[in-house]
């Protein structure tokens, strides 16, 4: 593990079990990607000459025939969505979100309507979208989606997420088949997705991947897909996507990232990744009230995660005050809780460096093993986490 700079800072030195989340600073970077960042940084470069290279790669690795490298995926989003609407009129570029095209109409499935940190239908507004929700949150059918295409249509949205409804939604494939029937581009957000093209091939016209995820670049987006409708997002740098704008360090740190994961040796990270999973169910296996299970991505990414279920009255502590535990400890713990109402919660193994798996380890039978010393079930009303939980942005900065 490279020298902790958090501690001089007078940060948290926080393990990451929750994943490639942006707010603890999404994942690891790759040393290819440092060493380029680090390269380019002492020299001008003409940025959409750069761009120009960078759409190179991202074609090679994504199956597209172009595109380019923005800010992030949320805004990736918005420019998609915004070229959609204007096409290649200056003017109309100029003038988003104000003056927009009558053709401006964007269709999203409402159990796609989430929040990744932000909602998913502000980035489609903000580029001037006016949202059209298809069918119900656990249930679209082909007629919600048919019927809802009209001459105003500009674009339909198609989010790939664990946050989204995973039951009684259209799948990609019939969802790209009903929006080109009636000539309608397809965009979707994959941000946090593996496969960088299988989404092109099941007919979408534009992907959208974070760059800083499991691809460990810098924090960025990437932009795939067809030609024209790639040239059109891109033309929005000179509009909306001017304060979405990346610097020469972050293209090539993404260009970097995207070549080291052609080579990069998935199936031994995977491999590294189920042993520290199993360690964490050798732990917690046979405790009282608390259920260890292994599952895999819900999105088909080829990894696991593990679900530590938890019941209070006999491990003497509820699911969201041991999350809590872990995340005030020393050193704290940051597991994937957003399900924790429903007394569990993830762990996470893809963003940790060697060694720091043992420490998670050492930490859950910490806490755990104090909750069974404790005479009374420690069990804080769930409602406090809602109350609280924006106190600190509140506050900021303090």
């Amino acid at each position: 593990m490279p020298n902790d700079i958090r501690p001089s800072l007078g940060l948290r030195p926080v393990i990451n079990v929750s994943g490639t989340m942006t707010s603890l600073g999404a994942s690891i970077v790759v040393p290819e990607a440092i060493e380029a960042m680090a390269s380019i940084l002492p020299h001008f470069v003409e940025i959409n000459d750069l761009q120009r290279k960078a759409s190179a790669v991202i074609a090679r690795l994504t199956g597209g025939e172009a595109g380019f490298v923005t800010s992030s995926c949320s805004a990736g989003i918005s420019l998609a969505v915004a070229g959609a609407i204007t096409g290649d009129n200056l003017l109309a570029i100029e003038k988003l979100p104000d003056a927009v095209p009558e053709k401006n109409e964007v269709l999203v499935q409402m159990g796609h309507v989430v929040s990744y940190g932000a909602p998913v239908d502000q980035a489609i507004r903000l580029a001037g979208g006016k949202v059209v929700l298809v069918g119900q949150a656990t249930s679209t059918h082909r007629f919600h989606m048919e019927k809802a295409i009209t001459d105003k249509t500009a674009a339909a949205v198609y989010v790939v997420s664990h946050h989204v409804v995973d039951y009684g939604l259209l799948n990609l494939k019939e969802f790209v088949e009903i929006a080109h029937a009636k000539g309608v581009p397809v965009i979707v957000d994959a941000a946090s997705e593996y496969d960088l093209r299988i989404f092109l091939e099941q007919g979408a016209d534009i992907a959208l991947y974070s760059g800083h995820k499991f691809l460990g670049g810098p924090t960025s987006g990437i932009v795939a897909g067809r030609k024209e409708l790639v040239r059109h997002a891109f033309l929005h740098n000179m509009g909306i996507g001017r304060g979405m704008k990346v610097g020469k360090e972050s293209i090539f740190g993404v260009m970097a990232a995207l070549e080291a994961w052609e080579s990069r040796d998935h199936a031994g990270i995977r491999e590294r990744e189920t042993g520290y999973l199993n360690l964490w169910k050798r732990t917690l296996d046979g405790r009282p009230g608390i259920t260890a299970l292994i599952e895999p991505d819900p999105t088909n990414n080829p990894l696991d995660r593990l679900r530590l279920i938890v019941n209070s009255e006999q491990a003497h502590i509820t699911a969201w005050d041991l999350a809590d535990a872990l995340a005030r400890g020393n050193p704290p713990i940051i597991v994937r809780d957003h399900e924790v109402e429903h007394r569990y919660f993830y762990l996470d193994p893809c963003n940790l460096h060697p060694g720091q798996e043992v420490i998670v380890a050492d930490r859950l039978a910490e806490e755990l093993d104090k909750a069974r010393a404790s005479n009374e079930i420690i069990a804080t009303p769930i409602e406090n986490r809602s109350r609280h939980r924006f106190d600190g942005l509140l506050r900021w900065p303090d």
